[in-house]
């Protein structure tokens, strides 16, 4: 895509004013860094980072039996939370593949708000679409709100400043306001530090967003860009669709087994998912740390005494480890456990690496 094709937020007058770089991400032009990706990931493991991220989709699911006809839809199971709670869920396709990963905000039985990846919105509110029964509505609602993140261990101190609610359980959300715009707040985040989310209006976005800015600086923090947002998600283990998900990689080899509701009676592509437990998945996600200096990136080959065992789907530096890390699909057959040497193919140079178990680093998200 051209720039002139590429989506903007409706920050984006305001990101070039901060002095972002941009690059393309799921259509849209995004902030990539500020200050530098070091600083801004370090900033968000030691003080407070804001980013924003108002690609993200968003979509409203509303009437009578909302909430039953996404659980009957989406795999995780939300009859194990309630009103004001959010949840990770997955839309899979019937063959046990993965349309997209997202959250999904329980605010009533009749109405669930979801917040799926930038370039796969379209397709979940077709599919949703598609399928909903009368009286059950799908709205597209991605320009009506914006999503700013605050991250890290002083992101409660922040929300405070601006008067927003922060003694919330993980994963809980209650809606608030800052100077009358409408944030919704929720206590979910993707650096696997302590974190909030919001979801001001797409119109009144700027106005809290300057505000974070403001307070965050303030708190020794930094704005953050998607290159932060990338490796602190890599050192945190968290799959990212295209990546560690597609629909060509089941849940359960990106070990996300956990946000399939196995005891639901109906999900989409229940029965495949199902048929792969039972066998076992034939790749799985891992870890894999460089022993030795090299750059780790998506699309390698990885190793075992000369003979190809697997493939990284991510690859980054750690600012927190200070070395290569990157996630990789492994095939199961090849007995591979965590401890294991193995050799990523760096252009051609076997490149030492311990196969470990995500995250690389302890997480702080509850």
């Amino acid at each position: 895509m051209s720039d002139a094709e590429l989506q903007q937020g409706p920050l984006h007058a305001v990101h070039t004013e901060l002095g972002a770089t941009f690059a393309p991400f799921g259509g849209w032009q995004m902030p990539v860094s500020y200050a530098g990706v070091v600083a801004e990931h370090t900033a968000v493991r030691e003080a407070v980072g804001v980013f924003d991220v108002s690609h993200l989709g968003k979509a409203l699911v509303a009437g009578p039996g909302a909430a039953e006809f996404v659980n009957a839809s989406l795999t995780n199971d939300l009859g194990k939370i309630g009103p004001g709670q959010a949840q990770y869920t997955l839309c899979a396709t019937e063959s046990g593949g993965v349309v997209d990963d997202l959250i999904a905000y329980y605010v009533s039985d009749d109405e669930v708000f979801l917040v799926p990846n930038a370039a796969n919105t379209a397709a979940v509110v077709a599919e949703l679409a598609a399928r909903a029964p009368a009286g059950v509505s799908v709205t597209d609602q991605h320009r009506d709100f914006a999503v700013l993140a605050v991250q890290g261990p002083k992101s409660a101190e922040i929300l405070a400043v601006l008067g927003l609610p922060t003694d919330m359980d993980y994963m809980a959300f209650a809606d608030a306001s800052v100077g009358g715009t409408p944030v919704r707040v929720c206590r979910t985040g993707y650096t696997g530090e302590h974190g909030y989310e919001l979801l001001p209006t797409w119109d009144g976005a700027e106005a809290v967003f300057r505000a974070l800015v403001t307070a965050v600086r303030a708190a020794g923090g930094e704005v953050a860009g998607l290159g932060a947002r990338d490796t602190l998600r890599t050192e945190a283990g968290y799959p990212l669709h295209g990546h560690e998900l597609s629909t060509e990689i089941s849940p359960l080899q990106a070990r996300c087994g956990w946000a399939i509701g196995w005891r639901k009676p109906q999900f989409w592509g229940r029965e495949a998912l199902l048929a792969e437990k039972e066998a076992g998945p034939g790749r799985k996600m891992w870890g894999i740390k460089a022993l030795d200096r090299g750059v780790l990136r998506q699309g390698q080959s990885v190793l075992r005494d000369g003979a190809p065992v697997g493939e990284t789907t991510s690859g980054t530096f750690s600012p927190t480890l200070k070395v290569g890390i990157a996630l990789a699909l492994i095939d199961t057959d090849s007995g591979i456990a965590a401890g294991d040497q193995v050799e990523v193919d760096v252009r051609g140079r076997a490149l030492r690496c311990e196969v470990v178990t995500p995250p690389f680093v302890p997480l702080h998200t509850k």
